[in-house]
């Protein structure tokens, strides 16, 4: 069997640099390149023939055509018509596949004659709308898996993009969905509103295919993940000595959405690692410097959960010693990517594109393929060790801790019975009022807002309150800020392992 010959084509300067990168892409990732053969005008060589000829000759020789529509509608011929409408028609009389991706943008920004031929298209084929590179490549990826399953190429589709034998839409959170919508639009502008329905926002995220949801849509947006994954799970523990050993510091172990996952997981490590308090000489709230990069924080574990293997038994595992974070999963790097190519910009493949593109638009995700070279900035930039990369039978992330503590693990082995999980741990000798206790119990297991947390405790959030109820724990090592930063809108706030429950 050959290879699938797909043509890309679209206006010559317009999408040039999506061209190339999709090209690479496709011919890169270790699913798509088994099968496919790109053409991008940019690497035909000279011909006597003219170009528009060689296009032409190329939508015959093809098995998938590809069309990129945006505001300009190209080079005209002596009839009004752009090389790119020739070769959709020649496509289309031709009864190739044909698969249009379409930027969005205001009408007013197209040329009318744009307009016109992407009304054209819509008449005849399936069309799918991307706002940036990354929401373009997920929505290419998944829709030549799809072509793949349609012509048999393949009997069994990646994780992300198989549909569930058995789940429906009664299995999606409905408020999950409005919440990554609202988180979608600020982040990354996206299109559509909280009113559009779960339907709707699911196929604009191709997590849904003839009214079946997919795996990934049970992963993101499922009530209960785990009924159908039980390994999908983050599992967090911190030690008290360099080793894996017990007794146990903490040990939590965190369900629910991906999104839910990441934030309690980055939750924990930030609520369990030193910090700096800055002065409070311009509000009554202070600013937080962590030992660790919070950035790089939130990467590996947004890493772990996106790229692990899903259909391994074993969970992603977070652990905290006292000299470094260590973030494990169940995976393996692609194909072609070393654990030494991780330190420097490098091409980005996904295990899990449907999964990460979700990801990505609810800021969870940068910008891929630089995430691992800019952890390795931000550590050196703080004074740190370069972080690790390893690849054995798990992959594993390792971030190391400014001055290995051996003073704690002196401290702690000289404690008898020295306590096994975060409800026995030892806390703080201080003289806690009713409603300050109230708040550390809100915040034992997940990390609250201000909002939500004066919402609990039924009084008005002012600068007063907020100094005793949040700057006060903060102070006395109770309570931890999640961001580094105590404007940033996405700020929460969890209790230590000294501040849970009497």
């Amino acid at each position: 069997m050959g290879p699938i010959r797909i043509f890309v084509s679209s206006v010559q300067r317009e999408f040039a640099v999506e061209r190339k990168a999709l090209a690479e892409y496709i011919r890169t990732d270790a699913l798509l390149g088994r099968f496919f053969e790109v053409f991008i005008f940019e690497e035909m060589p000279a011909k006597s023939r003219s170009a528009s000829q060689v296009y032409l000759e190329e939508v015959k020789q093809s098995d998938v055509y590809i069309a990129l529509m945006g505001a300009d509608y190209g080079y005209e011929d002596a009839e009004g018509i752009s090389p790119t409408e020739r070769e959709f028609d020649l496509a289309t009389e031709l009864y190739k596949d044909r698969l249009i991706f379409i930027k969005r943008m205001d009408k007013n920004q197209r040329n009318a004659k744009e307009v016109g031929f992407i009304k054209k298209a819509e008449q005849c084929v399936v069309r799918k709308s991307f706002g940036d590179y990354e929401e373009l490549r997920s929505a290419v990826y998944a829709s030549l898996v799809r072509y793949l399953e349609e012509k048999e190429y393949l009997r069994l589709l990646p994780f992300d993009a198989t549909l569930h034998p058995t789940a429906s839409f009664a299995d999606i959170d409905e408020d999950k969905v409005g919440v990554f919508v609202e988180r979608a639009r600020k982040k990354r502008a996206f299109p559509l509103l909280n009113d559009a329905g779960v339907e709707r926002v699911l196929r604009s995220l191709n997590l849904i295919d003839r009214g079946r949801i997919t795996n990934a849509a049970l992963l993101l947006f499922g009530k209960e993940p785990q009924k159908y994954f039980p390994a999908s799970e983050v599992k967090c523990v911190q030690f008290y000595t360099n080793t894996i050993s017990k007794p146990l510091a903490s040990y939590q172990v965190f369900h629910g959405s991906l999104f839910e996952m990441i934030d309690n997981a980055v939750s924990f490590v930030m609520s369990h690692i030193d910090a700096r308090v800055g002065e409070r000489d311009k509000s009554a709230e202070v600013d937080i410097n962590f030992e660790l990069p919070v950035k790089s924080v939130i990467e590996s574990i947004v890493n772990a959960i996106c790229h692990r293997d899903y259909t391994s038994n074993g969970s992603v595992q977070v652990m905290l010693f006292p000299n470094r974070l260590e973030v494990w999963n169940p995976g393996r790097l692609p194909f072609g990517i070393t654990a030494a190519q991780l330190s420097l910009p490098h091409t980005s493949i996904p295990a899990n594109p449907v999964l990460a593109n979700p990801l990505y638009l609810a800021g969870y995700i940068e910008r891929l393929g630089t995430g691992t070279s800019d952890m390795v900035d931000e550590c050196k930039a703080m004074g740190l060790k370069a972080p690790e990369f390893i690849q054995d039978s798990n992959f594993r992330v390792i971030l190391w801790r400014e001055n290995a503590p051996s003073s704690i693990e002196n401290a702690l082995s000289s404690i008898e019975n020295a306590p096994s999980s975060i409800e026995n741990a030892p806390t703080p000798t201080i003289k806690l009022d009713r409603k300050q206790k109230k708040v550390l119990d809100y915040c034992a297991v997940y990390a609250r807002t201000s909002s939500e947390i004066f919402n609990h405790l039924g009084i008005v959030n002012q600068s007063r309150s907020r100094e005793r109820y949040i700057t006060r724990l903060i102070l006395a090592g109770l309570l931890r800020p999640t961001k580094p930063k105590s404007n940033d809108p996405d700020q929460k706030y969890i209790a230590t392992a000294g501040g849970g429950n009497e």
